[in-house]
């Protein structure tokens, strides 16, 4: 059996889970184009690294059902629909507001403090229009947030769904200023749940998630426009 060195696939991971991770930024932003077809040399030069890592992170977003893998040619990003994006509205809105009323509960205030830099962040990131940022404090602040329920599947649940969503149309959003209403709503959010006022703290999650929908729709729609 050949001696495999771990620090050798410890770095090889790393690399595709970052690779992945870039472009599924990528894809939420809408960067990446639905219907359009990406080699993985291409966005390895873009992504100044090689060909492999891309290939391999392509290949977990195939099963995430991002995009799908077009023979001899590359990768399709895939479409959504209207229907989808309702659907992803209402899965989340059944499970993140009633997880809201039941963490703002039973959390600490110190567990709740702790998230209130996430929640700040996200709106520094939509104010300096750093559209990474803000999707990386995004996610971590819904994340965290729910896991204060101490439920990892759920959380495992809401992670696979906002991969498979997608705010296309996100830069065109973030340019003009109206990211920073939804951002903010994260702050108010916490304020309502560390006052302990549980059915108000769901009414801002539903209305939060209601938001980031129309933002979906608008988004997609600013892109098409800008379309020639």
């Amino acid at each position: 059996m050949p001696h495999l060195e771990p620090q050798v696939i410890s770095v090889q991971t790393h690399l595709r889970d970052q690779v992945a991770n870039a472009l599924r930024a990528a894809l939420t932003a809408g960067e990446l184009r639905p219907g359009a077809i990406y080699s993985a040399p291409a966005l390895a030069a873009q992504l100044s690294v090689s060909a492999t890592p891309v290939r391999e992170a392509m290949l977990d977003l195939v099963r995430e059902g991002l995009v799908e893998a077009v023979r001899n040619k590359g990768f399709r990003v895939t479409e959504m629909t209207e229907q989808d994006l309702d659907e992803f509205t209402e899965i989340r809105t059944l499970i993140e507001v009633p997880t809201v009323g039941r963490v703002t509960a039973t959390a600490s205030a110190e567990q709740l403090a702790a998230l209130r830099p996430l929640a700040e962040r996200i709106v520094t990131a939509a104010e300096e229009h750093d559209v990474l940022k803000y999707l990386e404090a995004d996610h971590r602040f819904h994340l965290e947030l729910l896991a204060l329920a101490g439920n990892g599947h759920l959380v495992d649940v809401v992670a696979d769904l906002r991969k498979r969503s997608r705010l296309f149309g996100l830069s065109s959003l973030n340019e003009s200023g109206r990211l920073v209403a939804s951002a903010r709503e994260h702050v108010e959010l916490l304020d309502l749940m560390v006052a302990g006022r549980v059915q108000e703290a769901e009414d801002c999650m539903r209305r939060h998630l209601a938001h980031v929908r129309t933002l979906w729709a608008d988004g997609r729609a600013d892109a098409d426009t800008c379309v020639s």
